[in-house]
């Protein structure tokens, strides 16, 4: 009775039964038996190691491992079928709209998010599965409300799905140890678990494959535990070793110092790397948030991706991707266009062409868009460069040098305002609210936001506060003053029947305000709002 060990507690939705089968929970209890004892212990290691930094320990190349970065022989598989050229792909959640727009984008690759992109209640969770199930088959549709209907096109881009990170639990299926020990099962494992079991052998057989991006790794311990994973799962599916890709985004500062080692760790399995920037930014503020005022980060908007430390990480990361085959993607502009307003659609083109010409010239192979109409854009810059060579991999960059010091360098020019105060309470209210009604990627004022922007705006408030930040104009940033910021925000915002606002100020309040720090946002509005109430399971 193994599937038992795995069981659904909350309510079943039309088609859940399709991916929802016996042998899948079979084969996701199987791969919490092996994996979920590792899990804990990488967790608990991560916040092993922010105490230490807390206290004062900078980050460093690690010294045992120094011979796999001085070792010039070894290399990663590579680019599998349909992944050689990635000029450009689009990003976004998995809700059926959303699959057949990106199936429709022309965009080379469609990263397909159950990440930050995607708010995970169960219906999102199980609804995405369904969606890439039907999309991979070519038997998905989709019909506005007003009627129009949407089918797939000729051309469609190759998938890589990207799961949830370590970090998150699914709270819908409970896991029954071999001990009788009943626990959440790990995010990591259901999306990953679901997606391979029922898709792996079809993506082969139409000439693609199972391939993932990898979220949130802090190091290259948590790249050997995926790769474990990958392995284990390929021998219990019968697919050769080595078809599964990884893409692993690098998008902590403690995965900025082992990139080679988690390229190492992955080697059988790594399509490359990408520059997670915006998570990025966030694990720094997490990390330092306590190290002082030299750690204290000006406005987003003054973040930009040629101050000198993000100079430093994206220009190792491409070095680091070509010394050993690997690809290496650029991040996503938060820019988008707006179809009623000529001006803002103006700036967004030219941010994006400035962007992504510089990533292109840099040497990174591919890059991330979040809106169809960004596609064309980003394709000329890297059309440019590539012109009909797939990616530029052959490209080393034997002229970076960068130190341990120039990747904490956080010295940049910019000022703290009460503008940025402003900004950051608002978006990151107005991102909360749209996650807890189920909708994980949000455009406001003229930007995608997703949960890690949505972090940035929440941290940068938490460490002005505790850091006694003075804006330039002279504003202490208090507890009262971000209190008053918010009711300003609330009397600005346009209600409707059934928004969350009341509630996402709550989860703004517990993640901003309070002495404790969470170490992401959804881990207790996960919890406190998106879980459905167990329904009665079997003794």
């Amino acid at each position: 009775m193994t599937t038992r060990r795995m069981e659904p507690i909350a309510e079943s939705e039309e088609r859940f039964d399709e991916i929802l089968t016996p042998d899948a929970l079979h084969f996701l209890t199987r791969l919490h038996d092996q994996f979920a004892g590792r899990r804990h212990d990488r967790l608990a290691a991560r916040m092993e190691s922010r105490k230490h930094i807390t206290n004062g320990r900078n980050l460093r190349f690690l010294p045992e491992t120094a011979a796999i970065r001085e070792d010039d022989s070894w290399r990663v598989a590579g680019a599998g079928p349909g992944l050689d050229d990635r000029r450009v792909e689009i990003t976004g959640p998995t809700d059926r709209k959303m699959t057949v727009n990106a199936m429709n984008s022309g965009a080379k690759v469609w990263l397909a998010d159950q990440e930050d992109a995607t708010s995970p209640t169960w219906h999102n969770v199980i609804g995405g599965q369904i969606n890439l199930y039907d999309a991979i088959r070519r038997q998905i549709d989709f019909t506005s409300p007003e009627g129009k209907t949407y089918a797939l096109g000729e051309e469609t881009p190759t998938i890589v799905m990207r799961p949830r990170g370590w970090h998150l639990v699914e709270k819908h299926l409970r896991y029954t140890d071999r001990a009788g020990l009943r626990t959440p099962a790990s995010g990591s494992l259901v999306d990953f678990g679901l997606y391979i079991f029922h898709n792996a052998h079809e993506l082969i057989e139409r000439g693609s494959g199972p391939y993932f991006y990898i979220a949130k790794i802090e190091n290259h311990l948590e790249a050997r535990l995926w790769d474990d994973v990958f392995t284990f799962a390929e021998n219990a599916l019968n697919i050769p070793h080595g078809t599964i890709r990884a893409t692993v985004l690098i998008e902590t500062i403690p995965a900025a110092f082992e990139m080679e080692e988690i390229l190492y760790e992955l080697r059988e399995h790594c399509a490359g790397l990408n520059a997670g920037r915006w998570d990025y930014i966030f694990s720094i503020i997490k990390n330092f948030r306590g190290r002082g005022a030299s750690f204290v980060l000006p406005d987003r908007s003054a973040i930009t991706m040629t101050v000198p430390f993000m100079r430093a990480y994206t220009e190792l990361l491409v070095a680091t991707c070509h010394k050993r085959g690997a690809h290496a993607i650029g991040g996503m502009s938060a820019f988008i266009p707006n179809r009623r307003d000529p001006e803002v659609t103006a700036r967004a083109l030219d941010a994006v062409t400035r962007d992504k010409r510089r990533e292109a010239t840099d040497g990174f192979d591919g890059t991330w868009v979040a809106h169809p109409d960004l596609i064309p854009t980003a394709r000329a810059e890297f059309d440019a460069v590539l012109g009909e060579r797939p990616n530029q991999v052959d490209r080393l960059r034997d002229d970076v040098h960068v130190t341990a010091d120039d990747l904490l360098d956080l010295r940049i020019d910019g000022a703290v305002t009460d503008a940025g105060v402003r900004s950051n309470v608002s978006i990151a209210l107005r991102y909360i609210e749209s996650w807890l009604r189920g909708v994980g990627a949000a455009a406001i004022d003229n930007l995608m936001e997703d949960a890690a922007t949505a972090e940035i705006s929440r941290s940068q408030l938490w460490q002005w506060m505790h850091q006694r930040v003075v804006t330039a104009e002279g504003t202490p940033i208090t507890h009262r003053g971000i209190e008053e910021e918010l009711a300003h925000v609330f009397a600005t915002l346009e209600r409707t029947p059934g928004d969350r606002f009341d509630d996402a100020a709550a989860v703004f309040r517990e993640v901003t305000l309070e002495d404790d720090f969470p170490t992401f946002l959804t881990l207790s509005a996960y919890s406190s709002y998106l879980v459905e109430q167990p329904r009665e399971t079997a003794a």
